[in-house]
């Protein structure tokens, strides 16, 4: 991306400095600007696709609403879905179609042929397109009413701390707060300080420290792939992307409440989970609940028991997957999610004979630390370029060896990894969004100074753009 972290937060503060001046209508326009600018900053075609695809939809939900007649209704629906999974599905994925193309070729001994074509993917376009997308079919359900204002609408979908990556804002949920007025709030201002900087010591500190040993195990710097190796890898990733993830949605929460709006939480401790639909009801929830609700229960749900039920589940899964990005190992990583899901179902609705005993006899922590692993073999793929690499590093579960140099990688995880797995623990017990949410504004002064100074001696000697920003 064109912007690093001090250059966002340079951004930031004239924005913020600027906007609380101006009154309601102008505070939009001004946002809108910004976002536009913000995002188009890096290649300005990008931000003509966006805002082609943000003025049909709002001319189909104004024509939505206009309509009784149900033909024409379900005619506008179904053009605004293709419309939006039509440009998502070109950009996101014609790059993969047509190197799998070839790879089937050169299997069958065919003439080997080289892509005319490379499409450059546009940032954030996966977080707006389902944002879209969420809005005609809530206008179409009824749920909300068609936006009146085409600033308002463009706003609600550009906003630019959730432009990139996240979280997928809610239309029943942002969309009235770009339309209401906002007035400036001392505790949420100073609450969005607190989650910027929360945001920045785990993306920092623990995502990009972890991301070194990632690396390193990646590109086979650990040596022959072992059990051992395959372990560190596994771990770091999942705290890399725990931390660079959910470190994003902080900085983004945070953002927006600087500006008055409020954020859905993107994540809720999903390393204490104990199962895997604990797990997806933690772990980046705009995005699961969203496939909940517009993919999950439009194809049937739970409610047609028997196979259907574990079909959406997996389609789900799968497609939830490929969402991520065109490779097979992301639907190699859905598909397996969705195999876990299916069984755990399967137990607990076909086979409580056997669920309940189960239950009975493993305690939370036995629970959670064999979910924490199904997850990590899942991250493998997540992580690796290939399914030959992916494939690679499984293989040395057969063996184990170990070299001094593993210790050192297991202490140095566990200095970044430990604290967020402490802080984690803290707030599972308390309910707050950050450590000492509710204390004194001294006391959380005093926590923003020592975390920003960790930030400042502990940060990773590296810069790493957040991990989804890719998708």
């Amino acid at each position: 991306m064109w912007f690093d972290t001090p250059a966002y937060v340079l951004f930031l503060i004239i924005v913020v400095a600027a906007y609380w001046r101006l009154g309601r209508r102008k505070q939009n326009l001004f946002l809108l600007a910004a976002s536009y600018i913000f995002y188009g900053w890096w290649d300005y075609r990008f931000l003509l696709l966006m805002g082609a695809s943000t003025t049909i939809d709002f001319f189909v939900a104004r024509s939505l609403e206009k309509s009784d007649k149900a033909s024409a209704r379900r005619a506008l629906l179904i053009t605004s879905l293709i419309v939006n999974f039509g440009i998502l599905g070109f950009f996101k994925y014609f790059n993969f179609f047509i190197d799998s193309f070839g790879h089937v070729l050169t299997a069958a001994r065919l003439p080997a042929y080289k892509p005319f074509l490379r499409i450059i993917l546009p940032p954030g376009i996966s977080f707006y397109t389902f944002q879209e997308v969420a809005y005609i079919v809530d206008v179409y359900k009824g749920k909300i009413a068609a936006a009146k204002s085409f600033v308002d609408y463009a706003l609600f979908i550009s906003l630019f701390p959730h432009l990139i990556a996240g979280p997928i804002q809610r239309p029943g949920h942002l969309l009235p707060q770009v339309q209401g007025e906002r007035s400036f709030k001392p505790e949420q201002f100073y609450d969005g300080i607190m989650l910027i900087v929360s945001g920045l010591f785990r993306k920092c500190v623990i995502a990009d420290n972890c991301a070194l040993l990632v690396s390193a195990v990646f590109a086979g710097n650990f040596g022959k792939p072992n059990a051992v190796v395959l372990a560190i890898g596994a771990y770091a990733f999942a705290w890399q992307i725990y931390g660079d993830f959910s470190g994003y949605s902080d900085i983004a929460r945070g953002s927006a409440q600087l500006l008055g709006f409020h954020f859905m939480i993107n994540f809720r401790q999903p390393y204490l989970a104990t199962s895997l639909q604990d797990f997806w009801r933690r772990w980046h929830i705009s995005l699961s609940t969203w496939l909940r609700d517009y993919l999950y229960i439009p194809l049937g749900g739970s409610r047609e028991k028997g196979y259907k039920t574990y079909r959406n589940l997996l389609l789900t899964m799968v497609l939830g997957g490929l969402w991520h990005g065109a490779n097979w190992t992301f639907v190699i990583w859905g598909w397996l999610h969705g195999i876990v899901l299916a069984i755990e179902r399967l137990l607990r609705e076909q086979l409580p004979w056997l669920d309940r005993p189960l239950r009975a006899i493993s305690g939370t922590w036995p629970k959670r630390i064999f979910f924490f692993h199904v997850v990590c073999l899942g991250w493998i793929f997540f992580r690796a370029d290939s399914l030959e690499t992916a494939a690679s590093l499984l293989r040395g579960l057969g063996h184990i060896a170990w070299r001094p140099e593993y210790l050192v990688a297991f202490k140095f995880l566990g200095l970044f990894a430990f604290p967020l797995f402490l802080v984690d623990l803290y707030i599972e017990h308390t309910g707050e969004e950050y450590p000492l949410q509710y204390e004194l504004p001294i006391v959380r002064a005093a926590l923003a100074c020592g975390t920003l100074a960790c930030i400042a001696f502990f940060s990773a000697n590296q810069a790493n753009a957040f991990i989804y920003f890719q998708f």
